[in-house]
């Protein structure tokens, strides 16, 4: 992959700390990524991925710390909120699509609602995007009537229709069957290569191998390691690293 591109980082977390009563999720975290990077967050389960993931829009509110986004620092609430959120796209475990709205209405409703696009427009990038995404054909139906697979990658398409600078995705593919998988890694990996500056929340480490230009390694809070793919799958630095690639990597 290419190296980590200059100029100021689209994304700075610095000094961020959560926590969740006496549980300490989030413990002095500090994460530049840069534009274009694809940054993989890996890790055991509850060791605050997710929780990171989920504080750089501000789903999940800081106790501590400074968020910045292309600059501008992460606000509380209110009209810079809702901007600045707008800005960073986001794909969940689970879809999210609205039931009662077809595909096209899912995909259109933000740029329409939020940045003020009109319908016809909102529509033809709506159709070009659900086209990249594979599932162009299912346009005029409803997320009931589509597979997982197909549903993630229309919550793909809806997240990129608002044009963001930042996708983040917190384990987009643990609730789809094995064989839906990899028609949303593919896309997730096309997105990769286009440039796309890209968080991802994932236990898919062919993916990390394949798209990320650098791999965070984190458990009981914080960040333990982080290196290229390559560099932390063959010869991982932390014994927690070691422990936890001996685990998953057996099976």
């Amino acid at each position: 992959m290419t190296s980590r591109p200059n100029g100021e980082p689209l994304v700075r977390l610095s000094g961020v700390n959560k926590w969740f009563g006496e549980l300490h999720v989030l413990q002095d975290i500090d994460l530049e990524i840069a534009r274009g990077e694809v940054v993989v967050v890996i890790g055991p389960s509850g060791s605050g991925k997710s929780t990171l993931c989920r504080t750089i829009n501000r789903l999940e509110a800081i106790e501590k710390g400074e968020i910045t986004i292309d600059g501008e620092r992460l606000p509380e609430e209110g009209k810079q909120l809702a901007r600045l959120r707008s800005d960073v796209g986001m794909v969940f475990q689970s879809f999210n699509l609205f039931a009662h709205k077809t595909i096209l209405q899912n995909v259109t409703l933000g740029p329409i609602k939020v940045r003020g696009k009109s319908k016809a427009e909102a529509e033809q990038r709506a159709r070009e995007l659900l086209d990249r995404v594979g599932v162009s054909a299912q346009a005029d139906k409803y997320p009931a009537q589509l597979s997982g697979g197909q549903q993630q990658r229309v919550a793909i398409a809806r997240a990129l229709a608002m044009d963001p600078k930042v996708m983040l995705f917190d384990e987009p593919t643990s609730a789809l069957d094995p064989e839906m998988i990899s028609e949303v890694l593919d896309v997730m990996v096309s997105l990769a290569r286009d440039g796309m500056t890209m968080v991802v929340v994932t236990h898919e480490m062919g993916f990390a191998r394949r798209a990320a230009n650098r791999v965070v390694f984190m458990d009981g809070g914080q960040i333990v390691e982080t290196a290229d793919p390559e560099t932390f799958f063959t010869n991982p630095q932390s014994d927690r690293a070691k422990n936890f690639l001996s685990k998953i990597l057996n099976h």
